[in-house]
């Protein structure tokens, strides 16, 4: 029998908004299940939870990997409730520039993966009438913007996955949501402006403020703000198909 608390996988929880939306989901007394490639980090957010963790470290883009991670929480805890698939990264070069290998890896962690550990939740959910998927996207799922096609494509890909899913799914109590943030201070934004540094000769201060000027409200997104978006998700069920934007008003739908 399945202990009462509900369960929750999130998928590159080691740092970022993965840590902030694993802490968010204990703070509402949800086990979690912790994955990604680095184990010391899934330690150090599994000990900012308030609730029964496990750390499964793995890389999410191998083929097998959905799989032995939803096997083991149903060992461990009979079932997943909620999936947060959080996990992924960007690349930048102009399109002529834009290798295969580039392209692949965009598509491989940020929509295959992803895809993977839905396809894997979903049989389990629509089982027991409910259930919560949320992926992190982002605005780029929804507008194109200079030198990131291939993150672009990827993140395009996904929201087109969570709505089909979402529209399959509509009468079976699981939901299927998106979260669209803009530039959030992370150590991937940090990337994007060490990047920036490497190709203008900017200073890290100058390349950050390029970055915040992006958002209409002047400043990057908190981690928390998309935790937040994240839990509402969740705790709604009469949301789905949707791709929650958390930009500062930059894309507005």
């Amino acid at each position: 029998m399945r202990n009462f608390s509900p369960v929750a996988i999130v998928t590159g929880a080691g740092r970022g908004i993965g840590r902030a939306v694993a802490v968010r989901l204990s703070k509402e007394g949800h086990r979690v299940a912790l994955t990604s490639r680095s184990a010391a980090e899934l330690e150090e957010t599994a000990a900012r939870c308030s609730t029964e963790t496990l750390v499964l470290p793995a890389d999410i883009t191998d083929p097998k990997a959905a799989d032995r991670l939803f096997a083991a929480v149903e060992d461990a805890w009979g079932g997943v409730d909620v999936l947060v698939a959080n996990a992924g990264a960007g690349t930048s070069a102009p399109i002529t520039a834009t290798t295969d290998e580039q392209w692949q890896r965009m598509l491989d962690l940020n929509l295959t993966a992803p895809f993977r550990c839905i396809r894997r939740a979903v049989p389990g959910m629509v089982e027991r009438g409910h259930g919560r998927i949320v992926v992190v996207a982002s605005v780029a799922a929804k507008r194109g913007e200079p030198y990131i096609s291939a993150y672009t494509a990827s993140k395009h890909g996904i929201l087109g996955v969570v709505r089909s899913a979402a529209a399959e799914l509509a009468k079976t109590g699981v939901t299927v949501n998106a979260v669209c943030p803009g530039y959030v201070d992370t150590p991937m934004t940090e990337r994007t402006v060490a990047d920036i540094c490497e190709k203008t000769g900017r200073t890290p201060q100058q390349a950050r403020k390029a970055l915040e000027a992006k958002q209409p409200n002047g400043r990057l997104v908190t981690v928390d703000e998309v935790a937040e978006a994240v839990w509402f998700c969740v705790a709604n069920g009469a949301v789905t198909g949707q791709g929650i934007n958390v930009d500062g008003g930059g894309v507005q739908s």
